[in-house]
């Protein structure tokens, strides 16, 4: 009987006991947000935008403990909020409205009364964004990766101090600390960004009505495909170009055909020409300009400008100062060849790093990253990264343009085919552009492929996978190609390179 009692003695020290530290846990998990904070991770991921989101998913796929920070509240960073998505959505609609207006009477179809509006745009705009995020959200749950809602700092190597949405704190500690913080709207001097009259890529995508006059500061890709959408809906647009040349890493010969379609629909370019000043205290807004290189001054009037210089790394606010990670003098961090930075365990990738500023890059690199982590091997070739604009003509690039080429003293054929010459292109009455396939002379190897025509995003693909396992031109040209199909131009421009086309 006494061991009896002295048992339930035990028994109720150790409830109490236990129920104590569950209480006090409570405490802990209640005052900072997360119960799991303090639990250490294999890889905390800092950004949920494509970068970072796809390191979170592939570390956990790898059995790694992972935990993924995002201070915006929804997952996709710039790219699916107010970057790559919301834009296309727009440009599939005005593209939409600017064929009923122009071309489907050419094809039998007509209809009384066309109308644009813009907030059911919006809307079917909103409603893919918000589709995709909670698709990740979804795919995070699935792969069990912790998913905290908050800006983060660092507080040492392994520790990060998350201010939540909530208003709470949390410290997420973790093993791997990957930075993936995207970039920002990179702004100019003496112009003041308010979203609503002078605005970024981000209120371009939420303005509320067709502004008569756009002016775009910058003849980039991201200004060009806005610049686009609120043409295509009415807007006069000029963009203005401090450069001698639309989009400078596009070949040469591609770009100016592009600019050439671009002027066709009643787009306006002053080239080599900066903005001086901005007044905004009127109705109408009035920019200042003169000659790149110095000269008269002129004043062009506009309802909306959009500033569309670029974007630089999201770096500041992070506490890197805190733990020793370096930045260059554009504010990106420097990482080795497995993206380590200059602080062991401390990881960088996507727009915060050199390379090109694109959300595939960015998934390329968040892949490669927590290989290393994990032991494994990851590979990522700049040189081999696509690029699209997606206007309309789209245009597409991969590998070195014939400018590059004759600067690195390469040997090079060139091989081209008109998209004139592609059945499937006239049969939609959409004919415009090229392929143009750039190879060594010796070789025939395929060094560079760009494409100017509707879907050359699509079809760029087909060029990537070529440079990346050195494919040469006869190799494509050889290839089988399902007839009729944009896709044939590629095969045509192939057989130019190294021997001779045959529908042209």
């Amino acid at each position: 009987m006494a061991m009896a009692n002295l048992a339930r003695r035990k028994a109720t020290r150790l409830v109490n006991s236990t129920c104590d530290s569950l209480r006090y846990s409570f405490y802990l998990s209640s005052s900072r947000g997360f119960a799991s904070g303090s639990d250490e991770n294999d890889v905390v991921v800092i950004g949920g935008g494509p970068g970072g989101y796809v390191a979170a998913i592939k570390a956990a796929q790898l059995g790694l403990k992972t935990t993924c920070i995002e201070k915006r509240g929804a997952l996709g960073g710039t790219c699916l909020n107010v970057g790559c998505i919301p834009s296309k959505a727009l440009l599939h609609s005005s593209h939409m409205y600017h064929e009923a207006k122009t071309s489907f009477a050419k094809h039998g179809v007509k209809f009384d009364n066309l109308d644009i509006d813009v907030a059911a745009m919006m809307g079917q705009k909103d409603k893919a964004v918000s589709t995709l995020t909670k698709g990740i959200e979804g795919l995070f749950k699935k792969n069990k990766v912790t998913y905290v809602k908050g800006h983060g700092k660092f507080l040492s190597p392994s520790e990060v101090s998350v201010d939540t949405i909530d208003g709470a704190n949390t410290v997420v500690k973790g093993k791997n600390i990957i930075i993936a913080t995207g970039s920002d709207v990179k702004g100019l001097p003496g112009i003041t960004i308010d979203e609503k009259r002078i605005v970024s890529s981000t209120g371009a995508l939420a303005l509320t009505e067709v502004p008569k006059k756009l002016v775009v500061i910058g003849a980039g890709y991201i200004g060009l495909e806005m610049g686009s959408v609120w043409g295509r809906l009415g807007s006069e647009v000029t963009v203005v170009e401090f450069a001698p040349d639309i989009v400078p890493s596009m070949d040469g010969e591609i770009r100016k055909q592009f600019q050439r379609s671009l002027e066709k629909q009643k787009m306006k370019f002053m080239l080599k020409t900066k903005v001086v000043a901005v007044d905004t205290s009127t109705d109408i807004v009035k920019l200042t300009l003169e000659p790149s290189a110095g000269g008269d001054q002129s004043v062009i009037e506009a309802d909306v400008v959009l500033v569309s210089a670029g974007r630089t790394p999201f770096t500041s606010g992070l506490g890197l100062e805190n733990i020793g990670v370096e930045t260059d003098k554009i504010g990106r961090i420097p990482v080795d060849s497995k993206f380590s930075t200059s602080v062991k365990g401390v990881f960088a990738i996507g727009d915060v790093i050199p390379g090109p500023m694109l959300a595939h890059k960015a998934e390329e690199d968040g892949i490669a990253c927590v290989e290393f982590i994990a032991g494994k091997e990851g590979h990522v070739d700049y040189d081999k990264v696509p690029g699209v604009c997606y206007t309309h003509p789209e245009v597409a690039s991969v590998g070195k343009t014939e400018e590059q080429v004759k600067q690195l003293g390469i040997e090079y054929r060139v091989g081209k085919f008109p998209m004139l010459g592609n059945s499937r292109a006239k049969s939609i009455d959409d004919a415009e552009g090229l392929v143009k396939v750039i190879t060594e002379k010796e070789t025939d190897k395929v060094v560079g492929v760009h494409i100017m025509c509707s879907n050359a995003g699509e079809l760029i693909h087909e060029a990537a996978l070529a440079l990346t396992y050195g494919a040469s031109s006869e190799d494509i040209a050889r290839t089988c190609h399902a007839h009729p199909t944009l896709s044939e131009a590629v095969k045509e421009a192939a057989m130019a390179a190294y021997d001779k086309a045959i529908h042209i």
